[in-house]
Protein backbone atom coordinates (compact mmCIF):
# COMPACT_ATOMS: atom_id res chain seq x y z
CA UNK A 1 0.00 0.00 0.00
CA UNK A 2 1.22 3.70 -0.68
CA UNK A 3 1.83 6.02 2.17
CA UNK A 4 2.31 9.69 2.48
CA UNK A 5 5.27 9.89 5.10
CA UNK A 6 5.51 13.75 5.42
CA UNK A 7 6.43 14.90 1.59
CA UNK A 8 7.21 11.04 0.59
CA UNK A 9 5.14 8.44 -0.77
CA UNK A 10 6.46 5.45 0.25
CA UNK A 11 5.44 1.90 -0.70
CA UNK A 12 4.22 -0.23 2.86
CA UNK A 13 4.06 -3.19 3.99
CA UNK A 14 2.25 -4.57 7.75
CA UNK A 15 2.78 -7.88 8.59
CA UNK A 16 0.99 -9.17 11.89
CA UNK A 17 -1.77 -8.30 14.73
CA UNK A 18 -2.12 -4.11 15.47
CA UNK A 19 -1.66 -5.40 19.14
CA UNK A 20 2.24 -6.42 18.65
CA UNK A 21 5.03 -4.38 18.69
CA UNK A 22 5.77 -2.39 16.17
CA UNK A 23 9.25 -3.17 14.03
CA UNK A 24 10.51 -0.99 11.80
CA UNK A 25 12.88 -2.31 9.10
CA UNK A 26 14.99 -0.39 7.25
CA UNK A 27 16.61 -1.68 4.20
CA UNK A 28 19.70 -1.19 2.45
CA UNK A 29 21.18 0.44 -0.92
CA UNK A 30 19.04 0.17 -3.97
CA UNK A 31 17.35 -2.83 -2.36
CA UNK A 32 13.49 -3.30 -1.53
CA UNK A 33 11.35 -4.13 1.44
CA UNK A 34 11.06 -7.88 -0.26
CA UNK A 35 14.85 -8.30 0.73
CA UNK A 36 13.61 -8.59 3.92
CA UNK A 37 12.22 -12.15 3.40
CA UNK A 38 8.73 -13.72 4.02
CA UNK A 39 10.24 -16.17 6.17
CA UNK A 40 12.20 -14.10 8.32
CA UNK A 41 9.23 -11.57 8.56
CA UNK A 42 7.41 -14.60 9.36
CA UNK A 43 9.62 -15.64 12.10
CA UNK A 44 9.62 -11.64 13.97
CA UNK A 45 5.74 -11.98 13.80
CA UNK A 46 5.53 -15.46 15.67
CA UNK A 47 7.63 -12.97 18.34
CA UNK A 48 5.10 -11.31 18.92
CA UNK A 49 6.32 -7.70 16.60
CA UNK A 50 3.85 -6.01 14.10
CA UNK A 51 6.51 -5.72 11.28
CA UNK A 52 6.54 -3.04 9.21
CA UNK A 53 8.77 -3.04 5.89
CA UNK A 54 8.58 -0.64 3.25
CA UNK A 55 10.78 0.39 0.05
CA UNK A 56 12.89 3.50 0.93
CA UNK A 57 12.46 6.65 -1.62
CA UNK A 58 14.01 6.15 -5.19
CA UNK A 59 13.27 2.21 -5.13
CA UNK A 60 11.23 -0.73 -5.94
CA UNK A 61 7.70 1.19 -5.74
CA UNK A 62 8.21 4.42 -3.62
CA UNK A 63 8.63 7.55 -4.88
CA UNK A 64 11.13 8.44 -7.16
CA UNK A 65 13.18 11.62 -6.91
CA UNK A 66 14.76 11.70 -11.59
CA UNK A 67 13.90 15.11 -11.18
CA UNK A 68 16.91 15.82 -9.16
CA UNK A 69 18.77 14.02 -11.48
CA UNK A 70 21.87 11.69 -11.63
CA UNK A 71 24.73 12.65 -9.95
CA UNK A 72 28.04 11.65 -11.62
CA UNK A 73 29.35 8.77 -9.56
CA UNK A 74 32.97 9.02 -10.64
CA UNK A 75 33.57 12.93 -9.91
CA UNK A 76 31.74 12.49 -6.20
CA UNK A 77 34.12 9.08 -5.61
CA UNK A 78 36.77 11.29 -6.40
CA UNK A 79 35.85 14.22 -4.05
CA UNK A 80 35.35 11.71 -1.22
CA UNK A 81 38.88 10.22 -2.15
CA UNK A 82 40.26 13.48 -1.87
CA UNK A 83 38.24 13.97 1.29
CA UNK A 84 35.96 17.01 -0.36
CA UNK A 85 32.53 17.44 0.62
CA UNK A 86 30.02 15.10 -1.62
CA UNK A 87 27.24 17.24 -3.38
CA UNK A 88 24.35 14.57 -3.15
CA UNK A 89 20.90 15.46 -4.22
CA UNK A 90 19.42 14.23 -0.92
CA UNK A 91 21.03 13.41 2.51
CA UNK A 92 20.25 10.54 4.93
CA UNK A 93 19.19 12.88 7.39
CA UNK A 94 16.40 13.08 4.80
CA UNK A 95 15.54 9.70 4.75
CA UNK A 96 15.50 9.30 8.60
CA UNK A 97 13.00 11.76 7.77
CA UNK A 98 10.78 9.85 6.05
CA UNK A 99 11.27 7.14 8.27
CA UNK A 100 10.38 9.31 11.37
CA UNK A 101 6.77 10.34 9.22
CA UNK A 102 6.27 7.41 8.18
CA UNK A 103 5.72 6.54 11.90
CA UNK A 104 3.62 9.42 12.29
CA UNK A 105 1.60 8.07 8.88
CA UNK A 106 0.96 4.75 10.57
CA UNK A 107 0.05 6.57 14.33
CA UNK A 108 3.33 4.85 15.55
CA UNK A 109 4.79 6.69 18.60
CA UNK A 110 7.85 4.58 19.43
CA UNK A 111 9.19 1.57 17.44
CA UNK A 112 12.04 -1.18 17.65
CA UNK A 113 14.20 -0.21 14.41
CA UNK A 114 16.46 -2.82 12.41
CA UNK A 115 18.08 -1.64 9.77
CA UNK A 116 20.51 -3.04 7.30
CA UNK A 117 23.67 -1.57 5.75
CA UNK A 118 22.64 1.66 4.60
CA UNK A 119 19.42 0.73 6.27
CA UNK A 120 21.41 1.00 9.62
CA UNK A 121 23.01 4.19 8.83
CA UNK A 122 19.39 5.57 8.03
CA UNK A 123 18.74 4.08 11.95
CA UNK A 124 21.71 5.42 13.48
CA UNK A 125 20.28 8.79 12.28
CA UNK A 126 16.75 8.25 13.24
CA UNK A 127 18.18 6.63 17.11
CA UNK A 128 19.89 9.84 17.40
CA UNK A 129 18.26 12.48 15.96
CA UNK A 130 14.73 11.07 17.22
CA UNK A 131 15.27 9.24 20.48
CA UNK A 132 11.67 9.49 21.16
CA UNK A 133 10.81 7.03 19.02
CA UNK A 134 13.06 4.44 19.18
CA UNK A 135 12.51 1.32 21.26
CA UNK A 136 15.38 -0.58 20.55
CA UNK A 137 17.81 -0.49 17.85
CA UNK A 138 18.97 -3.69 15.82
CA UNK A 139 22.29 -2.68 12.97
CA UNK A 140 23.14 -5.54 10.38
CA UNK A 141 25.98 -5.32 8.85
CA UNK A 142 26.77 -1.29 8.67
CA UNK A 143 29.03 1.16 9.74
CA UNK A 144 29.77 5.00 11.70
CA UNK A 145 31.38 6.13 8.33
CA UNK A 146 34.34 7.19 10.01
CA UNK A 147 37.13 7.45 7.42
CA UNK A 148 39.66 5.07 9.24
CA UNK A 149 37.63 2.15 9.21
CA UNK A 150 38.48 -0.77 6.23
CA UNK A 151 36.89 0.08 3.20
CA UNK A 152 35.33 -2.79 1.05
CA UNK A 153 37.70 -4.99 -0.42
CA UNK A 154 38.87 -4.50 -3.92
CA UNK A 155 36.37 -7.08 -5.46
CA UNK A 156 33.40 -5.70 -3.65
CA UNK A 157 33.87 -2.39 -5.19
CA UNK A 158 34.04 -3.14 -8.14
CA UNK A 159 30.98 -5.17 -7.78
CA UNK A 160 29.11 -2.64 -6.92
CA UNK A 161 29.79 0.23 -9.28
CA UNK A 162 30.23 -2.15 -11.92
CA UNK A 163 27.64 -1.88 -14.71
CA UNK A 164 25.42 -4.42 -16.79
CA UNK A 165 26.68 -5.82 -20.03
CA UNK A 166 23.22 -4.27 -21.73
CA UNK A 167 20.14 -3.08 -20.40
CA UNK A 168 17.79 -6.03 -20.95
CA UNK A 169 16.44 -8.05 -18.14
CA UNK A 170 18.67 -10.86 -18.60
CA UNK A 171 21.88 -8.87 -18.80
CA UNK A 172 20.85 -7.30 -15.50
CA UNK A 173 19.66 -10.52 -13.74
CA UNK A 174 23.14 -11.98 -14.31
CA UNK A 175 24.45 -8.78 -13.22
CA UNK A 176 22.83 -8.92 -9.60
CA UNK A 177 23.74 -12.63 -9.41
CA UNK A 178 27.33 -11.74 -9.70
CA UNK A 179 27.10 -8.50 -7.09
CA UNK A 180 25.69 -11.23 -4.77
CA UNK A 181 28.18 -13.94 -5.02
CA UNK A 182 30.81 -11.54 -4.57
CA UNK A 183 29.42 -9.94 -1.50
CA UNK A 184 27.09 -12.67 -0.45
CA UNK A 185 27.73 -15.29 2.77
CA UNK A 186 30.33 -17.78 2.17
CA UNK A 187 29.13 -19.79 5.08
CA UNK A 188 25.84 -20.31 3.80
CA UNK A 189 25.56 -19.52 -0.09
CA UNK A 190 22.10 -19.11 -1.94
CA UNK A 191 21.12 -21.88 -4.47
CA UNK A 192 21.95 -20.45 -7.98
CA UNK A 193 18.33 -21.06 -9.05
CA UNK A 194 16.81 -19.35 -5.56
CA UNK A 195 19.28 -16.60 -5.63
CA UNK A 196 17.86 -15.63 -9.44
CA UNK A 197 14.19 -16.55 -8.41
CA UNK A 198 14.83 -13.86 -5.54
CA UNK A 199 16.73 -10.76 -8.08
CA UNK A 200 14.16 -11.66 -10.78
CA UNK A 201 11.41 -10.75 -8.41
CA UNK A 202 12.98 -7.83 -7.17
CA UNK A 203 14.09 -6.54 -10.84
CA UNK A 204 10.25 -7.64 -12.45
CA UNK A 205 8.67 -5.71 -9.29
CA UNK A 206 10.60 -2.09 -9.92
CA UNK A 207 14.58 -2.87 -9.62
CA UNK A 208 14.78 -2.35 -13.61
CA UNK A 209 13.85 1.44 -13.55
CA UNK A 210 16.32 2.38 -10.15
CA UNK A 211 19.55 2.88 -11.30
CA UNK A 212 19.38 6.62 -10.95
CA UNK A 213 17.64 6.17 -7.75
CA UNK A 214 20.57 4.03 -6.43
CA UNK A 215 23.42 6.57 -7.21
CA UNK A 216 21.68 9.40 -6.01
CA UNK A 217 21.52 6.92 -2.72
CA UNK A 218 25.15 5.99 -2.74
CA UNK A 219 26.48 9.59 -3.08
CA UNK A 220 24.34 10.49 -0.16
CA UNK A 221 25.97 7.56 1.80
CA UNK A 222 29.20 9.24 1.00
CA UNK A 223 28.16 12.91 1.94
CA UNK A 224 27.18 11.90 5.16
CA UNK A 225 30.52 11.35 6.47
CA UNK A 226 31.01 10.19 9.91
CA UNK A 227 28.40 9.40 12.15
CA UNK A 228 30.26 8.51 14.99
CA UNK A 229 29.60 11.86 17.31
CA UNK A 230 25.71 10.98 17.14
CA UNK A 231 26.69 7.39 18.54
CA UNK A 232 27.52 8.89 21.76
CA UNK A 233 23.59 10.21 21.53
CA UNK A 234 22.17 6.73 21.39
CA UNK A 235 20.72 5.32 24.38
CA UNK A 236 18.50 3.01 23.44
CA UNK A 237 19.55 -1.12 24.01
CA UNK A 238 21.16 -1.50 20.79
CA UNK A 239 22.09 -5.03 18.73
CA UNK A 240 24.43 -4.77 16.10
CA UNK A 241 25.09 -8.33 14.03
CA UNK A 242 28.05 -8.25 11.81
CA UNK A 243 29.31 -11.03 9.25
CA UNK A 244 33.07 -11.79 10.10
CA UNK A 245 33.38 -12.57 6.04
CA UNK A 246 31.78 -9.02 5.03
CA UNK A 247 33.60 -7.96 2.04
CA UNK A 248 31.84 -4.81 1.33
CA UNK A 249 31.51 -3.89 5.28
CA UNK A 250 34.04 -5.32 7.17
CA UNK A 251 34.17 -6.23 10.37
CA UNK A 252 35.97 -3.94 12.12
CA UNK A 253 33.27 -1.54 11.39
CA UNK A 254 30.77 -3.42 13.62
CA UNK A 255 33.19 -3.90 16.18
CA UNK A 256 33.40 0.26 15.96
CA UNK A 257 30.23 0.53 16.62
CA UNK A 258 29.57 -1.63 19.52
CA UNK A 259 32.40 0.65 21.20
CA UNK A 260 31.07 3.63 20.25
CA UNK A 261 27.32 3.01 21.39
CA UNK A 262 26.45 2.42 24.98
CA UNK A 263 26.03 -0.74 26.14
CA UNK A 264 25.85 -2.11 23.00
CA UNK A 265 25.58 -6.34 22.78
CA UNK A 266 27.85 -7.49 19.29
CA UNK A 267 27.47 -10.55 17.06
CA UNK A 268 30.06 -11.47 14.91
CA UNK A 269 28.59 -14.26 12.74
CA UNK A 270 31.17 -16.74 10.77
CA UNK A 271 30.59 -17.24 7.37
CA UNK A 272 28.44 -14.34 7.26
CA UNK A 273 29.05 -12.03 4.06
CA UNK A 274 26.93 -9.15 3.17
CA UNK A 275 23.36 -10.32 2.74
CA UNK A 276 20.56 -12.18 5.36
CA UNK A 277 21.12 -15.88 3.99
CA UNK A 278 18.21 -18.11 5.08
CA UNK A 279 19.91 -19.97 7.48
CA UNK A 280 20.64 -17.42 10.07
CA UNK A 281 17.08 -16.09 10.01
CA UNK A 282 16.53 -17.27 13.73
CA UNK A 283 19.50 -15.67 14.78
CA UNK A 284 18.60 -12.42 13.45
CA UNK A 285 14.97 -12.59 14.79
CA UNK A 286 15.99 -13.84 18.31
CA UNK A 287 18.23 -11.13 18.43
CA UNK A 288 15.98 -8.26 17.49
CA UNK A 289 13.87 -10.10 19.94
CA UNK A 290 16.09 -9.63 22.66
CA UNK A 291 17.28 -6.10 21.84
CA UNK A 292 13.48 -5.54 22.35
CA UNK A 293 13.11 -7.66 25.63
CA UNK A 294 15.82 -5.01 26.91
CA UNK A 295 13.83 -2.09 25.80
CA UNK A 296 10.80 -3.81 27.97
CA UNK A 297 11.43 -5.98 30.53
CA UNK A 298 8.51 -8.85 30.88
Amino acid sequence: MKIQAGSTTLEVEVHGPDSGEPLLLIMGLGMQLIAWREGLVEQLVARGFRVIRFDNRDVGLSQRFDHLGTPNLMWQTLRFLARLPVQAPYTLRELAADTVALLDALGIAKAHVCGASMGGMIAQRVAADHPSRVKSLTLMMTTSGARHLPQPTRAARAALLARPASPTADAVLDHYVRLFRVIGSPGYPAPEEELRATLRRSLDRGGLKSGPGVARQLVAIAADGDRTPLLGRIAVPTQIIHGQADPLVPLACGVQLSQAIKGAQFDAVEGMGHDLPAPLWPLFADRIEQAARRASPP
